[in-house]
């Protein structure tokens, strides 16, 4: 199947006061199909959310690419660029901060479809505000008349107002009420389901990224270590760091330790290194509870260790196997 998206050793490196670098992405690579959810989780501070700006543009890669429609997103600008935006389209983590305080919902929503000359905007608002379950009345009232979990909804319709086939939605729930994350996530995979949209949904919630994705990259330092089918990572999960991440969450089912029939709980142990300062070899080396002297001085590349083309199983560790 020819993927909607292709990134390929998505590289992005911000410069330090020191006159250094600091290396945000080390050679992002994922496909996204059509209709997918791909879930990407990790630690904060692993990068998720720069490889969601990176691919909107908002940020510009240092290198890299970032393939859709025939076209590198790496590197276009000008029209191209803004005929792209029109087709990926970004709901940000703090739904408060992203809307503008002085416009009316009205205007929010309509800015889009301002933006790339579209007719009819009055009508097609009422459209989008009926399609995120608000009232008709929120048209005219200000961002801060509503509650968290209805500012997200209004993001949610901006996004959607001139029908983009890619939703990259950046911690899109980790700033609400848990029953009302669970109405935007329900209301995501309806999305999904009616209008056949592709989702990046990044997140460092795991039972989130469970209910949700079809399949889930796992990022560290800016990698990915491990990537494959939601359930197969879940149920089987192959880096250490992934089963560190999964032990930690209530309710997850994991590895048991023997007669007790308890999932394995796993604790890190360790420094988490300084991200001016990377290791060498493998980067989680300093913490892993499984390392070998190889792990020091060799660095893993992210390989095929079970699956075929729908149902592959990547892992960046010298001593994943197959299930």
């Amino acid at each position: 199947m020819t993927p909607l998206l292709s990134v390929r050793d998505l590289v992005k490196h911000y410069p330090t006061a020191d006159g250094g670098r600091l290396l945000a992405l080390d050679g992002i690579s994922f496909d996204l199909a059509e209709g997918e959810i791909l879930g990407i989780v990790g630690e904060s501070g692993c990068g998720k959310s720069t490889l969601g700006r990176s691919i909107m543009r908002l940020d510009t890669p240092t290198g890299g690419e970032i393939w859709y429609g025939g076209k590198d997103l790496a590197k276009i600008s000008g029209r191209d660029l803004k005929q792209s935006r029109a087709e990926i389209q970004m709901i940000f983590q703090d739904p408060f901060g992203s809307l503008n305080p002085r416009h009316s919902v009205a205007t929010i929503i309509g800015e889009p479809l301002a933006v790339h000359g579209r007719p009819d905007r009055a009508e097609r608002v009422r459209q989008l505000l009926d399609l995120v379950g608000l009232p008709q009345s929120a048209a005219k009232r200000l961002p801060h008349q509503f509650s968290g979990g209805q500012r997200q909804r209004i993001a949610i319709a901006r996004a959607l107002a001139i029908n983009p086939r890619i939703i990259v939605a950046d911690e899109a729930v980790s700033a609400l009420d848990v029953s009302i994350q669970s109405q935007i996530i329900n209301l995501l995979a309806e999305l999904r389901r009616e209008f056949g949209l592709s989702i990046i949904f990044i997140s460092h919630d795991l039972s989130v990224v469970r209910h949700i994705s079809d399949r889930i990259a796992v990022m560290y330092f800016g990698r990915i270590v491990e990537q494959g089918p939601a359930g197969r990572v879940f149920e089987n999960p192959k880096h250490p760091y992934t089963r560190a991440l999964l032990s930690a969450v209530p309710g997850i089912p994991g590895k048991t330790n023997g007669a007790n029939g308890k999932r394995e709980r796993i604790v890190l142990t360790g420094d988490v290194p300084n991200i001016a300062r990377r290791p060498g070899g493998c980067l989680f080396h300093p913490r892993c509870f499984e390392m070998r002297e190889r792990c020091r001085t060799d660095s893993p590349e992210l390989r095929l260790i079970d699956g075929d083309a729908t149902t592959a199983r990547l892992c960046a560790c010298h001593y994943a196997e197959p299930a």
